[in-house]
């Protein structure tokens, strides 16, 4: 028998609840299997999905071939489809151990329609508590929410992960300590929704009570990094925690998605476009050194191009450095899979253009660097990540994981040379 073989597709939340699956199956002593943890952002992601299975179940002929994660979650009969799958778990199910001890049961025998899928919306907490976090050599990864309340028009990931569940601050720090206690120096809190958290515990804490809590209660924490958040949603102890501790890296990224007010609106997102500007502008005045990246989509149903230019001066407008541009994908079941829809040569058009813009801003902050000294996290021998995560090429190697200062001499492209 074979040790299973394990392919995620998505965010770094898929890639932490694998780890969280890699110790279930261990421990059920699960074999000769190949377990695909999909996403649903994008109709592309499960495309890509669905070709990787077919390689797969090819590469390793007799293996029992298991897909699971949102993909899995919100279409179940698309993989159940597929006559190399034997089980389709959803993301729920993914994260009990009872699920895959059944796998190893003598009599188990999948379900005709192959679908072991519940409710996603009945869940009310979080798997936090499988696993410490997981991590490169470099930095360690943290999940302190999962799950999304809002309902964006574009977005079928509530469908997939649920409504938002936190996980106590306790169990967080403790995690956060046994990472410091293992050699980590920097540790990054993932989320689907991160300034949620707290809404479901009791006294509804804020996300930047979790930041300072840890920053207090673990002093040896070198660095650490948020991943994800709603502008609109940051409360004052969170920004309070950006301007006065250094240890908390000076790089947000944000979930801006537009920058017109009536895609905003057709988007059902909680901000209009002044708020982002507002935003960055009194976080910069907070910590001038803080860098930003955003998510923006691209081609949004009734989307012009009058609206397109909006979201285009928006990285301006907002000094944003690191964007991920997103085409839009038409995702059936929401209800902007309903609007009128934009061409997709128009939709590929704007996202060259917000990607050119974003070249643009990055040359523009790199060449601003050369001449700094700054440190550096180690992610190889060769290459490591500032505060603000502009990569850095040594000419020399360092040891991986350690945080290192680095005189900066050039940049070329994306990244700066030591």
């Amino acid at each position: 028998m074979t040790a299973p073989v394990f392919e995620t597709f998505g965010c770094r939340l898929n890639a932490y609840e694998t780890e969280a699956m890699k110790e279930l199956v261990a421990k059920h002593g699960v074999e000769n299997a190949v377990v695909v943890n999909t996403c649903a952002v994008t109709a592309e992601a499960v495309r890509q999905a669905r070709q990787r299975i077919r390689r797969l179940a090819k590469d390793n002929p007799g293996a029992r071939v298991i897909v699971t994660g949102c993909a899995a979650q919100t279409e179940p009969e698309t993989f159940a489809a597929m006559p190399e799958v034997e089980l389709v778990l959803g993301n729920l199910e993914k994260m009990q151990g009872k699920a895959w001890e059944r796998l190893t049961a003598p009599a188990f025998v999948p379900p005709p329609e192959k679908i072991l899928v519940e409710d996603i919306m009945e869940a009310t907490e979080t798997a936090g508590h499988l696993i410490d976090g997981f991590g490169t050599r470099a930095r360690a990864y943290v999940q302190v929410q999962n799950g999304c309340d809002h309902r964006c028009t574009f977005c079928i990931i509530p469908y997939g992960r649920g409504n938002s569940r936190s996980v106590p601050a306790g169990v967080v720090v403790d995690q956060i300590k046994r990472l410091v206690e293992a050699g980590y120096n920097e540790v990054v809190l993932t989320g689907v929704d991160m300034t949620s958290w707290g809404d479901d515990l009791p006294g509804k804490p804020p996300l930047g009570d979790l930041v300072q809590r840890i920053l207090k209660l673990i002093p040896d924490l070198r660095r650490l990094r948020i991943s994800s958040i709603d502008s609109i949603e940051a409360d004052p102890a969170l920004i309070d925690a950006i301007a006065s501790e250094r240890r908390l890296m000076p790089h947000l990224h944000l979930s801006l998605q537009a920058g017109d007010d009536m895609i905003l609106k057709r988007m059902k997102r909680r901000h209009l476009r002044d708020d982002a500007i507002q935003f960055c502008e009194e976080t910069r005045k907070a910590r001038p050194d803080i860098i930003f990246g955003a998510d923006i989509i691209a081609g949004f149903p009734t989307e012009t191009d009058a609206m397109f230019e909006n979201s285009l001066k928006l990285v301006e407008d907002c000094g944003l450095t690191w964007l991920h541009v997103f085409p839009y994908s038409k995702r059936q079941g929401t209800p902007a899979a309903r609007m009128p829809q934009v061409h997709g040569t128009a939709i590929k058009e704007r996202a060259a253009q917000l990607r050119a813009a974003g070249e643009v801003r990055v040359a523009k902050y790199l060449a601003g660097e050369v001449g700094q000294v700054r440190d550096v996290l180690m992610e190889s021998p060769s290459q490591g990540r500032t505060e603000a995560f502009a990569m850095v090429e040594f000419g020399e190697n360092q040891p991986v994981g350690e945080i290192v200062s680095a005189d900066l001499i050039d940049s070329r492209a994306d990244r700066l040379v030591a």
